[in-house]
């Protein structure tokens, strides 16, 4: 079997739901970057540097392939809200978002040879319905916002709090699949179906 042409640099699999649904093959390498928001720097600024950093870590491991890596960030009011430590933090997150319109980012790079040969960032506006406590601690009980930036996923029963989406729903999910098909084919990778 031919060794990838592509990887993606995440462990989220909703991420390898989206690229898999776009018609890409690519094997999956963590980076094993951590997450460290430095003092003053932004949400898009921080999305940007992860994603970097994602990708140029496993592509300077595997210099011969192009490495695709995101990062996620859920933004409101300057404030950037990763994914939760815990059912407390996935709590206030969730009561801070409810009633209220946030920014959702997310950003990837494309690195070969252990540098970024591409990135981009993209915003999505969300907004949410008034929660109730119940309907909160219902949620965080399900499990479901404990590895989700923002502390709820769209593509579950979050979306069930979300009353508008201004962009693409898919940047909403971690990966923004027409602009990473586009960035691709840029790179010389293309589906599966169109080689």
């Amino acid at each position: 079997m031919d060794t990838p042409k592509l990887i993606l640099a995440s462990g989220s699999p909703r991420r390898h739901e989206l690229l898999r649904g776009a018609g890409f093959v690519f094997e999956i390498v963590e980076s094993g970057i951590e997450e460290r928001l430095r003092a003053g720097e932004r949400g898009a600024a921080f999305a940007r540097r992860m994603a970097a950093e994602k990708a140029i870590a496993v592509s300077a491991a595997r210099p011969g392939v192009i490495v695709l890596a995101a990062d996620t960030i859920v933004e409101r009011d300057g404030r950037i809200l990763g994914k939760p430590a815990g059912p407390a933090e996935a709590r206030a997150m969730l009561s801070a978002l409810a009633g209220t319109t946030h920014t959702v980012v997310t950003a990837f790079a494309i690195a070969r040879g252990g540098a970024v040969a591409e990135s981009r960032t993209m915003d999505s506006r969300v907004t949410f319905r008034t929660l109730t406590a119940e309907e909160i601690d219902a949620y965080v009980a399900s499990g479901e916002p404990m590895d989700k930036a923002g502390a709820y996923g769209i593509q579950g029963r979050g979306a069930d709090f979300i009353v508008a989406v201004e962009g693409a729903r898919d940047n909403v999910m971690g990966l923004p699949v027409a602009a990473v098909v586009a960035a691709l084919a840029r790179q010389g990778i293309a589906p599966a179906n169109e080689r």
